[in-house]
């Protein structure tokens, strides 16, 4: 009886079959979405893994040719500190000095330059071919620093055959008094690396990059002659790399567009940083051909819903990216892209309860742009804006650890946090930023200096917390001795120790 009721109910009013209908619709279809999420999780995951797979296969395989090829440099360095070898006949030194590593497949000349830049000794002629190459960084470099250790050059054209671009991987010629006698360099055609990055089995999007640490780009699968030697230093993607020594992420990519799955690491201890990046779109490809099947199931079965779906789908998809842009601009300074007040308040009570559980130091730096106002009124207030975002910059760039944390505090006055830092760390900081904002040569008639400068506090905590440290207390101190840097005439930090607990410059 209760079902003939039941049912006689629905027969009764069409618009309860329709609602029933819509009930066991919605329950398919979120069992079908769950199904084809966890399927594209799947991809993603996978697709993650082979990448990481594939950048630690490249990784490897860059860093052990570097290193061998570096052992051939030191043992070449070796040979040139022995008198003896040094004194034997030039056929039989280059015996000694030279390996047969330095012929194999893609590796150029071995050479041994003079204080002047010239060959003087080569290990494919005796006597050696007349080449000079003071004029290369990779002379350059080491004649200007003793301590530069490896040095892998830019991109360049070899003299002696002037058609496969090379690298230039060096070491310097120290005397006995550590005074330059000249450098050991060989040569890396990027053939090696073009042939290396070919040879991977990839999606036909996908893409495999190698990028010294100062931007400039090495090689790229697929080949584009006219990237090699491009700066890529700008990209956000580049930017990112910089901060870790492998990670993956999904972006578009800088120089085409594409949305990628990239998957990072950087060579060992060398300036070199390989990428491999998936195309999204293959990732999927496999996975969108049985969604587009299981959907079309479900959409013959309840069109109605399907269609529900998909614009309930779309607004909550407008709403969330609403979201993430009012909270962006919640915690963004517009003109700096630094963090704003409410996101450095936010960030340094985290840090200081953070500290305090760990008993780790935590510093702070105040900076003020010197004499702002007068610059202001002389350069107007757009020279004035331009201003305050070259600060930044050369605030951004000098803090880069993970949990470091600037915003601007107020008018052209800024706050950095350092986390796990103690005050001597804190000075070396803030020196930092203030010779970066010097040596960006901002004219400013109106300072003591001709330049733009800027005057900076710095305040460090122990970690040791007791009931009347607080966070406000460091930015105050931070504040005072910012005031102090200004009295002292400026463009300074001054550091003084005070107590055990609140440490000030």
């Amino acid at each position: 009886m209760p079902l003939q009721r039941t049912i006689g109910a629905f027969l009764r009013h069409p618009p309860l079959l329709i609602i029933g209908a819509t009930v066991l619709s919605l329950l398919l279809a979120a069992l079908t979405a769950l199904s084809l999420w966890e399927m594209r999780v799947d991809a993603l995951a996978r697709a993650r893994d082979a990448a990481d797979n594939l950048s630690l296969i490249l990784q490897r395989d860059i860093a052990r040719n570097i290193e061998v090829y570096d052992l051939s440099l030191q043992a070449v360095i070796d040979g040139m500190q022995d008198p003896k070898i040094v004194a034997l006949p030039p056929n039989i030194r280059q015996l000694v000095l030279f390996d047969r590593s330095t012929n194999a497949q893609d590796l150029g000349s071995l050479l041994v330059a003079n204080p002047a830049g010239e060959v003087i000794i080569d290990s494919r002629s005796v006597p050696p071919r007349h080449i000079h190459v003071g004029d290369r960084d990779y002379f350059q470099v080491h004649q200007g620093s003793p301590d530069v250790g490896l040095y892998i050059s830019e991109p360049f054209k070899p003299r002696i055959n002037g058609v496969e671009a090379s690298l230039g991987l060096s070491r310097r010629l120290n005397g006995p008094h550590g005074e330059f006698k000249g450098i050991v360099v060989g040569t890396l055609r990027l053939n090696y690396f073009r042939r290396l990055f070919d040879g991977l089995n990839l999606g036909p999007r996908a893409t495999v990059t190698l990028v010294r640490a100062d931007g400039t780009l090495l090689m790229r699968r697929p080949y584009n002659e006219q990237l090699i030697g491009r700066s890529v230093a700008e990209s956000l993607a580049f930017q990112r790399r910089l901060l870790s020594t492998e990670g993956s992420y999904v972006e578009l990519a800088a120089l085409d567009g594409i949305e990628r799955l990239f998957s990072f690491r950087h060579i060992g201890e060398q300036p070199l940083i390989v990428a491999v990046g998936l195309a999204t779109e293959d990732i999927y490809a496999e996975w969108r051909q049985r969604a587009w099947v299981i959907g079309s199931i479900v959409l013959l079965l309840d069109a109605v819903f399907m269609t529900l779906s998909i614009l309930f789908a779309g607004q909550l998809r407008k709403r969330l990216e609403m979201e993430q842009q009012l909270q962006w601009l919640a915690n963004t300074d517009g003109l700096t892209s630094l963090g704003t007040r409410r996101a450095l308040d936010a960030a340094l009570e985290v840090e200081w309860r953070r500290a305090s559980r760990s008993r780790a130091p935590l510093a702070v730096l105040m900076i003020d742009v010197d004499e702002f106002k007068h610059f202001n009124d002389r350069y107007g207030h757009a020279a004035g804006d331009t201003a305050l975002r070259t600060v930044a910059r050369c605030i951004n760039d000098n803090i880069k650890r993970p949990g470091d944390f600037a915003g601007r505090y107020g008018g052209e006055e800024f706050c950095a946090i350092l986390p796990n830092t103690d005050l001597a760390g804190a000075v070396r900081v803030a020196e930092n930023i203030r010779a970066a904002v010097l040596a960006a040569d901002e004219p400013n008639v109106g300072s003591a200096h001709g330049k733009l400068t800027v005057s900076i506090g710095v305040a460090a905590h122990s970690g040791i917390d007791t009931a009347e440290d607080t966070a406000e207390d460091l930015v105050r101190l931070a504040d005072g001795r910012l005031y102090e840097a200004k009295a002292a005439g400026r463009n300074t930090v001054i550091p003084r120790q005070e107590r055990p607990k609140l440490a000030v410059v």
